[in-house]
């Protein structure tokens, strides 16, 4: 079950969202809240799995109240206010719901974070993972990937025979994604799946027609990983 809490400053909005929340079999929504001050000592005592989230709120707004909690709580963002979608999105929300929503629209939503917790749970034997790019989620599929390269605060997904994928995620979020047994990161800059390594060579690891430079603190796991 995924411990959910639903913040909104219209007590209809919860009324609606609790609604949804029990055909649900797989959503328990333990408490709703109005004001957001008192959602954040719960939640700060009582930590959850994900928010459904007003942003348009008049003594705390949604952004801000996300801000302050950890990072690690998936949010929906749920508002009438369509200028907000951006600066959502750049937080990392799972989705975006503008009211007034439909069940199978919510449920959508919440279908997105059941398969999150769903790879999370279930790592070593997952087969793709999800990133978000171009303001939604994208599956990406393990046995595509190149390599992956940082970029500020973005990554590049490279991917067989397929666009190159910009996400915003860092590359401590990347690494706790992956399998330990199929990637390894080789550089600051740089993870590479394990079995597509086609030579290493002075510090530079090969793999298709790309050369990945070996950091001077990621020779040790290297040297593991590939018996040298």
């Amino acid at each position: 079950m995924i411990k959910a809490l639903a913040i909104d400053d219209e007590p209809l909005a919860l009324h609606v969202i609790e609604a949804f929340c029990a055909q649900l079999d797989y959503i328990d929504l333990q408490k709703t809240f109005t004001k957001p001050n008192e959602a954040l000592k719960h939640i700060n005592k009582y930590p959850v799995d994900l928010l459904f989230l007003d942003i348009h709120m008049p003594s705390l707004t949604g952004i801000d109240f996300y801000k302050y909690i950890n990072q690690n709580t998936l949010v929906v963002f749920c508002t009438a206010h369509a200028q907000y979608a951006v600066e959502g999105f750049n937080l990392n929300a799972l989705d975006y719901l503008l009211k007034p929503f439909t069940f199978e629209r919510f449920k959508q939503a919440a279908e997105k974070a059941r398969d999150y917790f769903s790879q999370s749970n279930n790592q070593k034997n997952v087969e793709h993972i999800f990133v978000r790019a171009d303001y939604s989620l994208q599956k990406i599929t393990l046995n595509d990937i190149i390599c992956i390269e940082a970029l500020d605060d973005y990554l590049k997904i490279y991917l067989h025979n397929q666009k190159t994928v910009v996400a915003r995620i860092t590359m401590k979020a990347m690494v706790e994604k992956l399998p330990v047994d199929s990637f390894v990161r080789v550089h600051r800059s740089f993870i590479v799946p394990i079995k597509k390594v086609e030579s290493v060579r002075n510090k530079t690891l090969q793999i298709g027609d790309k050369k990945i430079p070996i950091g001077n603190s990621y020779e040790t796991e290297v040297h593991k990983h590939f018996n040298l």
